[in-house]
């Protein structure tokens, strides 16, 4: 049964500007905080609905129908299916990414946590992508289990065997991700033991983050510069993703400016100056300070940047 809340909500927004695809439409067809993993660094704060099991979320055609008619309004470099948490938790991935392709001839990127690739299913609905982005952000199983914190039917040897199986089979570019947090992951240690499993799995490109949005959790801390080189020559040809993302946002689907920042802020977190952005490109003033009295919207402060978070949303982390 589909909740009203379900029904209400868009699955896509944007376009929004990434740092790796230009000018991206994201589209995101599970429930939102709907995930195989709960990071503890994950800018959409916990998960709320941790599974390992795929299930049909919404009626396949209309998510469909959104995609082409937000394509219509707005340049858009790709469509990226990227969700509230792990998109490919959907069934109809698969056939979203074909009918996507087929019908608006642009090219299509998945980021996903890689959790599930291990299933023959899984890497099957990913073989019409033009561009595949797992993240991979620890080489054991303790480390894991600290930042990715999975369903307990997931194994990290699951996951990485998965991860080396679809390079074997898919003949897209392949991004492996890796987040890395402070003390955590970013060790010379650990450097050396993600290095290793990323030259099993041999992606096209390795892009190095760390966090820039406000985590899950307040203890994590993003990775110095010095740490972000060391990792460039350990990993070598990494490229390191850290800084703010710049660019406009695509409105052209929302009715107006409040509608508009909470739906793209619960899915990519406005930075304030983001937020009145978005305010003056609907001509109108007083939306985002009576949105901060009602509490509508909530101030965190995350690595000497301001941001304004949905209020429900700040709440569950």
């Amino acid at each position: 049964m589909i909740s009203k809340q379900q029904k209400r909500r868009r699955f896509t927004y944007g376009p929004v500007p990434s740092r790796r695809l230009g000018r991206s439409l994201g589209v995101s067809p599970i429930p939102p905080k709907t995930c195989s993993y709960t990071c503890a660094y994950c800018q959409l704060g916990r998960t709320t609905d941790l599974r390992a099991r795929r299930k049909n979320f919404f009626p396949r055609e209309k998510v469909l129908a959104e995609i082409i008619e937000s394509a219509s309004k707005g340049e858009v470099d790709y469509v990226t299916f990227v969700g509230d948490g792990e998109p490919t938790l959907n069934k109809d991935l698969g056939w979203l990414i074909q009918q996507t392709k087929e019908k608006l001839q642009l090219p299509v990127a998945v980021i996903t946590n890689g959790s599930l690739l291990f299933r023959e299913d899984v890497r099957e609905d990913l073989m019409s992508a033009d561009v595949v982005i797992p993240s991979l952000d620890a080489c054991s199983e303790r480390v894991f289990r600290i930042i990715n914190r999975p369903h307990r039917n997931i194994k990290f040897k699951q996951v990485l065997q998965g991860l080396i199986d679809f390079r074997l089979e898919y003949s897209g570019q392949i991004w492996v991700e890796i987040m890395l947090v402070r003390d955590l992951n970013d060790t010379t240690r650990q450097l050396r033991g993600i290095k290793h499993t990323i030259d099993m799995i041999n992606p096209d490109r390795v892009y190095v983050l760390t966090p820039t949005r406000p985590p899950a959790e307040s203890w994590v801390k993003p990775s110095d510069p010095e740490t972000i080189l060391k990792a460039q020559e350990i990993i070598a040809g990494a490229v390191p993703v850290t800084e703010l993302e710049h660019g406009t946002f695509g409105l052209g689907g929302f009715p107006d400016a409040r509608q508009a920042i909470l739906e793209i802020g619960s899915r990519h977190p406005l930075r304030r100056e983001q937020v009145a952005e978005i305010e003056r490109e609907f001509c109108i003033s007083g939306v985002v300070r009576q949105m901060v009295e009602n509490k509508e919207l909530v101030n965190v402060k995350y690595n000497g940047e301001e941001y304004l978070l949905p209020g429900h949303f700040a709440r569950g982390r």
